[in-house]
């Protein structure tokens, strides 16, 4: 399991080697040819910063000759805000005082039919809070059957799951599942997840395991940008993509790096990147994986989604509601956070074209299933 090989890494130790980098190794790190986790680290460092421009070219020219003038486009579908866990950044929090939805099978197909009325998207990304009581393995097989005849690709982002339940859903149209690590910070860990299973850190961070091990086609990871320092964390993320490639060399990967935005908690990160420093991490991970999806969400403003999807990004969201039954049902109720791009799919679609890039609407069909 991955926590084995974490505990290889201390955290102090990994940040000084991180800020150690010095212009020559930055340098080295974009003239190789299979990069590092060291050399990772070089171009995550702040000596980098000073190599943005090569970085962004050579990003460019490897998401181009990867992926091609594309990017891929999702949306998500809130389906429940009931959650058992205290995470102190996230709108819901089981503390804070409002009233949860868990959305039925046929108010999940209004949402299905509101999202198909709204722009051509084959790609569907479920999320849900974590409660495995209410909204557990049987709530979200059924609304995987409800959402297949709608879409193509199916995604979830819920609690961790066993293998067995991993399969499971397997069977029922799940392609691809999507779990943010929020941190790799041990130590800290359960500052940001007091309670619930999500304090459970090895029970997380080994999550992405049981997803390989049930053949899961497509896995996406992510740390939340605002709670440690975000270079050690990116790297550690890097560490794990690399782990998972040996080991479950058949999935397909993605990664996303979501900025703390604001949410009914009112939790003030703790560490701000800046515009600058999102696009040396972006660069960072194309050019030290060619192959994996770099996914962007509507957290982004944009302006830095437009210049982001020629640049190393391959999928976005549009037209994103991150409140449960937000596209028909509860057009009001509580957002998990607030978006910052709120054009609609298609101005973004328009943006995408303007640029010279074509938009995917599906990259998968049920046939492969």
């Amino acid at each position: 399991m991955f926590s084995e090989e974490l505990a290889k890494y201390d955290w102090d130790e990994t940040t000084r080697r991180i800020l150690s980098k010095r212009p020559a190794d930055v340098e080295a790190a974009l003239g190789r040819e299979r990069p590092t986790l060291d050399d990772f680290m070089a171009l995550v460092s702040p000596a980098a910063a000073a190599y943005l421009e090569p970085m962004a070219r050579l990003s460019r020219r490897y998401t181009q000759e990867r992926f091609g003038k594309t990017i891929s486009m999702y949306v998500p579908m809130y389906i429940t805000n009931s959650c058992s866990n205290s995470c102190v950044y996230c709108g819901f929090n089981r503390h804070n005082k409002f009233e949860r939805v868990i959305l039925t099978p046929q108010q999940i197909e209004d949402e299905c039919r509101a999202i198909r009325r709204l722009a051509p998207f084959e790609n569907l990304l479920l999320v849900t809070g974590e409660n495995p009581r209410d909204a557990g393995v049987d709530y979200i097989e059924k609304a995987l059957q409800v959402c297949r005849p709608y879409f193509n690709n199916l995604t979830i982002e819920v609690m961790p799951l066993a293998s067995e339940e991993y399969y499971r859903l397997t069977q029922s149209g799940l392609n691809g599942v999507v779990c943010f690590q929020e941190t790799y910070n041990r130590a800290n860990y359960n500052i940001y997840h007091p309670a619930g299973m999500k304090s459970r850190f090895e029970w997380r961070v080994n999550g992405f395991d049981r997803m390989g091990q049930a053949g899961v086609h497509k896995i996406g990871m992510g740390v939340l940008i605002g709670l440690e320092e975000w270079r050690t964390d990116v790297t550690m993320m890097a560490l794990h993509l690399q782990y998972l490639r040996k080991h479950y060399w058949k999935t397909r990967y993605s990664v996303n790096f979501p900025r703390m935005r604001p949410s009914e908690g009112h939790f003030q990160p703790n560490v701000v990147m800046s515009d600058r420093e999102l696009a040396q991490l972006t660069f960072a991970f194309r050019i030290f994986d060619r192959d994996v999806d770099i996914s962007v969400s509507t957290r982004e403003c944009a302006s830095f989604r437009n210049n982001i999807a020629t640049l190393g990004a391959t999928s976005m969201s549009a037209g994103s509601k991150t409140d449960p039954g937000g596209y028909y049902t509860y057009p009001q109720s509580l957002e998990q956070f607030s978006v910052s791009d709120e054009r609609t799919p298609a101005q973004v679609e328009a943006d995408i074209r303007k640029a010279g890039y074509e938009v995917v609407w599906k990259d998968w069909d049920k046939i492969f299933d």
